[in-house]
């Protein structure tokens, strides 16, 4: 009887051997596969775009030195909105650009945000809304005096209504 449970024993602990020593290969397998994977990058078409170009420039963002304080109208009462706004942009150039006509923009944001209505920013998709409005006007204002598109993205990183 006790040779039985011996050699039950010495068999479970040999089943547990096997089952821990294929778990390790089978780890160390797809360790050492993923560990050698193929590293090359893909290469680029030589007919890319000047758009794809444009995206491979590092992002810059312009921070607009005061925060937009403005009256929204409601049907019940007006709101006091504060909105704190930056600017993405894509390289050194149009990050100058950008730079040198913050009055132009917070003009063009101001009057944006001006035309916008409680019941439009009470909701998430309102502001979306508002942010790409935003961007339009922002994009077409410098557009007129740069010549060519400057702010990719309006963010918002502070939106305060009241």
């Amino acid at each position: 009887m006790a040779d039985e449970l011996q050699e039950t024993g010495s068999k479970k602990k040999l089943i547990i051997i096997i089952v821990a020593v294929v778990v390790l290969l089978i780890g160390g397998g797809a360790a050492a596969w993923f560990m050698m994977g193929d590293d090359t990058p893909e290469t680029v078409e030589a007919t890319s775009t000047p758009a794809k170009a444009a995206k491979t420039e590092p992002a810059y963002y312009v921070t607009l030195p005061q925060p937009f304080i403005f009256n929204v109208t409601g049907d019940k009462r007006d709101r006091l909105v504060q909105v704190k706004v930056q600017l993405m942009v894509r390289g050194d150039d149009n990050e100058s650009t950008a730079k040198q006509h913050v009055p132009l923009i917070e003009s063009t944001l101001l009057q944006t945000f001006g035309a916008a209505t409680v019941e439009e920013l009470r909701t998430p998709n309102g502001r979306v809304e508002l942010r790409e409005k935003a961007l339009q006007s922002v994009q077409g204002a410098l557009q007129k005096v740069s010549g060519r598109q400057v702010i990719e993205r309006v963010l918002f990183t502070g939106f305060v209504m009241q």
